[in-house]
Order: structure tokens, then C-alpha cells, then sequence
């Protein structure tokens, strides 16, 4: 084999490397911006369903406390209704209810506790009263639950 031979081995060689880094530079800057499309989607849905959530309280308040003689008006029935799409709704977008049950065992991770009963006596911190439902978003806190605690 000659120099001249050895060198355009050499230099094939020298390319060969630089295609295959400059390969795997675009693989990794593609995954990266695939990424952060991802998050960005994420980003902009949690922020469209944080502005609903204050809706969605108000009418989820107003089915509760709906007078026994309204209960079948068609009016009421309907935004019932709305009220049960909603949850379906927010459902298919990853969004569940955090449980805060009385009696529920209080969890910091997904309870925040606006209020504590100072007397009660127990060994166990559990949740008194539900103030303003919680939700989770793909399994993460996006808001969390407020509530009265107590001990049991």
C-alpha cells in the first residue's frame, strides 16, 4: 500500500468519525427538542386547566347545595350534567380528583392543611373536612386538596 493510499484511509477514516459525531449531534438535538415540545404542551395544558379549576369549583358548589325543591328542575338536571362532563373531560386530560374524604389519612404531598383541630386527641392526622377539592395532573399535584384536619 503507498503513502497516497494510507492518507485517503486516513482521511476517510477522519470523515467516517466527524459524520458519525456530527449523526449523533442531531439525534441528541432532535430528542432534545422533541422534549421540550412535550413540556411545553404539558406547560400550556396544567396552565388552561388552572384557569378552569375556579369554574369548576363554582359549579361542582352550586349542584351540591341545589334546594330539594329545584332538584327536578330540568335547569338543575342539566348543569348537573354539565358538571358530570366536565370530570369526564378533564378525565381524558389526565386530571383526577385528590381523595380528601373525612377520615381520609391526611398526606402533606397531596393535602394542604388550612386548618387544624388544636384538641383533638390520636395518634393519626386525618383529614376533617375537604375546604377545596384537589388534582392531580398524570399523577402530580396540580393543585392540592385544602382541608381541615384533625387526629384520630
Amino acid at each position: 500500500m503507498s503513502k497516497k493510499d494510507t492518507q485517503h484511509e486516513e482521511r476517510i477514516a477522519e470523515l467516517t468519525a466527524d459524520l458519525q459525531r456530527t449523526r449523533a449531534d442531531f439525534e441528541n438535538y432532535r430528542k432534545r427538542v422533541d422534549a421540550e415540545k412535550t413540556q411545553a404542551r404539558e406547560a400550556g395544558r396544567n396552565a388552561a386547566i388552572m384557569k378552569l379549576l375556579p369554574v369548576i369549583d363554582t359549579i361542582e358548589r352550586a349542584t351540591r347545595h341545589i334546594p330539594e325543591d329545584l332538584a327536578d328542575n330540568k335547569w338543575a338536571q342539566g348543569v348537573a350534567g354539565l358538571s358530570r362532563n366536565l370530570d369526564k373531560t378533564l378525565a381524558g386530560l389526565g386530571l383526577e380528583k385528590i381523595v380528601a374524604e373525612p377520615g381520609t389519612v391526611f398526606d402533606p404531598e397531596l393535602h394542604e392543611a388550612i386548618q387544624f383541630d388544636e384538641d383533638a386527641e390520636g395518634e393519626e392526622e386525618v383529614i376533617a373536612e375537604e375546604l377545596q377539592p384537589g388534582y392531580l395532573q398524570d399523577d402530580k399535584p396540580l393543585r392540592h386538596a385544602m382541608v381541615r384536619v384533625t387526629r384520630h
